[in-house]
């Protein structure tokens, strides 16, 4: 069951969770650090969502190669969270940030990616013999 689950989701509700729930914003510094050059590079709470987004992304596309009816599960509720992500862009103001964007642009990436992989590796999967 939950491997049908969509890991792009846990960047969104993560997303909602720090917009709602705490006083952060995306551009909210969390670790500073100090770099050879002597500059200070500030990580903040939307490149630590962006990253989170980036590794499941590769983890969703990892899972693409199987096949399944959980796989095709996973597939469409890719979709709906994508769904989701581009109404909560276009809708909420707090939504309406670069950070917001990028992470929308990954579930579309996730949806594209996934039915392409699965259906690649079906083909390769499905072979008619003589």
């Amino acid at each position: 069951m939950l491997g049908s689950l969509p890991l792009l989701a846990v960047t969104i509700i993560a997303y909602n969770v720090i917009v709602f729930l705490t006083g952060f914003t995306m551009e909210t510094g969390v670790i500073p650090l100090s770099l050879i050059s002597g500059a200070v590079w500030t990580i903040t709470v939307g490149d630590l969502v962006l990253t989170l987004g980036l590794l499941l992304l590769f983890l969703e596309l990892i899972n693409a190669t199987r096949t399944g009816a959980a796989t095709i599960i996973n597939h469409g509720l890719s979709m709906l969270v994508l769904l989701v992500a581009v109404v909560e862009f276009i809708v909420l103001p707090q939504f309406a940030t670069s950070v917001f964007f990028l992470l929308v642009l990954l579930a579309l990436l996730d949806v594209i990616a996934g039915f392409t992989v699965t259906i690649t590796s079906a083909r390769r999967d499905f072979s008619v013999s003589e």
